[in-house]
């Protein structure tokens, strides 16, 4: 029985798709900045977690910064970067910053937030 099981996993595994996953820096230029405008979700899909974890905490701060925001509620921020990331392994021809923008927009839908203009 463990024979099967095994085999079955090994089957499995070997038909499921997978991409290796690569340095965030292999996306930079060679004066080694990342152009993070033209950074695509399925760039942000192919790091490896802390390095996509990384960025999305950088994007955060550069849209508060943006924003003129100088205060950060933590579980809110960590939830935002994972959903992000979710959306961009779901659409990998997407932008990151689009990706940001849905996700961003989404919540604010869902919690009655309104954008001043």
């Amino acid at each position: 029985m463990k024979l099967v099981l095994v085999s079955a996993a090994l089957a499995i595994a070997a038909v499921t798709p997978c991409e290796a996953q690569v340095e965030l820096k292999t996306y930079a230029n060679p004066d080694g900045y990342i152009d993070v405008q033209a950074l695509t979700c399925a760039q942000l899909a192919n790091t490896y977690q802390e390095d996509a974890d990384h960025l999305t905490a950088w994007y955060s701060g550069w849209y508060n910064g943006l924003a003129k925001k100088h205060m950060m509620k933590v579980e809110r921020a960590k939830d935002l970067e994972h959903e992000i990331i979710v959306y961009c392994k779901a659409n990998k021809d997407k932008k990151v910053i689009q990706a940001i923008d849905v996700v961003f927009n989404q919540y604010r839908d869902q919690n009655g937030i309104k954008m001043k203009k």
